[in-house]
This record gives structure tokens, C-alpha cells and sequence, in this order.
């Protein structure tokens, strides 16, 4: 019920980044749900189409969908002057979410007998794929490609939650060992600006 609870509030958390890019590009409100439903759901939908688990979760669990459209109606209403919100607020609600979806990406990819490499991979898939979608709908280069730590985040985290299956720890164990990791990177990323070196090519 914990990591449910959580995944509903990574799910809301993930449509308001949704929302307020939607805002800042001045859509209307159907523009604005899009954003919001491919943030939110988008990396848990690849995930699903990937593994073959069909139908994809929120077909099954419409209270995905009643949390988005909650948000975007309420967002819509309350949200008029993000730069009022506390700086740290939106960042640090994200790396909850984020930690949580890629838990359940790991956990969801293992049941359906991937590989660790593969479950590690899906859990970068589910917290970080819905973002790419909405970015590129914006015309914005990824988030995930270029700030601070992010994906390394959800990797280190998926490999903390299938080593520790692999040593015995059991399933709730683990998933929290690899929620702490991801949210723990991700808010030092956070705190200090923390970021991968950059690759660029010298001019010739």
C-alpha cells in the first residue's frame, strides 16, 4: 500500500512537470492533459509494451487516470504563478516519484522474468521515459540528457534493488534499498548541482 501510495504521488508529481512546461508553452487545456498523461504514464507504458505485459497498467487501474486529470484540473486552477512555489518544492517531489517508478519498473520487469540487466533498464524506462516523451513533444532537447544527475540516479538504484534479490534480501527489502539509492543520488544531484562531465568535439 506504501509503494502504491507513493507511485499515485509520483504519478501526480509527474504530471505537474507536465503541466507547467504544457503552461509555459501557452497550450490549451487539451495540450495541457497530453503533456500531463505522457509525463505521467508515459515511461510505465513503454515499460509494459516492452515486457509484453498487456494491457498496459493504467487500462487496468484507471486511477492513474483520475490522479492526472485531478491534477491538471487543479494545477489549472491553482498554479498561475510557479516562481511563488518553494524552489526545492517541485525537485525534491520529483525525486520521490522518480525513485518509485523505477522500483516498480525493476520489480514489474523481474516478474515478468527479465534479466537483472533488462529490469535495470525498464526502471530507467518507467522514471525517466515519460519525460523524454514530453520533451520531445515540446521541441526540448530530454531533461534526462542534459541537467544534473538524473538517469545515472535511476541506474545506480536498479542495480542496488537486483543485488540485493541477488544476495537474499527479500522483495520489499530490496525495493526500498533501491528507492533510498535513487532518491538519496538524485537529491545530492539536487543540493550541490551534480552533474556528468559533458562530451563535446573541438572544432577542426
Amino acid at each position: 500500500m506504501l509503494i502504491y501510495t507513493l507511485d499515485m504521488f509520483g504519478t501526480a508529481v509527474f504530471a505537474i512537470s507536465g503541466i507547467l512546461l504544457a503552461g509555459r508553452l501557452r497550450m490549451d487545456p487539451f495540450g495541457v492533459v497530453v503533456l500531463a498523461c505522457v509525463t505521467a504514464i508515459g515511461g510505465g507504458t513503454i515499460r509494459d509494451m516492452a515486457l509484453g505485459a498487456t494491457p498496459v497498467f493504467w487500462i487496468t487501474d484507471t486511477n492513474y487516470l483520475w490522479v492526472i486529470f485531478a491534477t491538471c484540473l487543479l494545477a489549472m486552477l491553482a498554479i498561475q504563478n510557479p516562481r511563488k512555489m518553494p524552489w526545492y518544492f517541485l525537485p525534491v517531489a520529483d525525486a520521490i516519484g522518480l525513485a518509485v517508478f523505477v522500483a516498480i519498473g525493476v520489480e514489474k520487469a523481474l516478474r515478468f522474468g527479465a534479466s537483472p540487466m533488462v529490469a535495470v533498464i525498464m526502471g530507467v524506462i518507467t522514471g525517466c521515459g515519460g519525460g523524454v516523451i514530453r520533451d520531445v513533444l515540446a521541441r526540448e532537447v530530454p531533461m534526462v540528457l542534459r541537467t544534473e544527475v538524473y538517469a545515472t540516479a535511476c541506474i545506480l538504484g536498479g542495480i542496488v534493488h537486483t543485488v540485493g534479490l541477488h544476495f537474499g534480501l527479500e522483495t520489499a527489502a530490496a525495493s526500498l534499498c533501491g528507492i533510498a539509492t535513487t532518491l538519496s543520488i538524485r537529491l545530492a544531484a539536487i543540493r550541490w548541482h551534480l552533474s556528468l562531465p559533458t562530451f563535446s568535439l573541438r572544432n577542426s
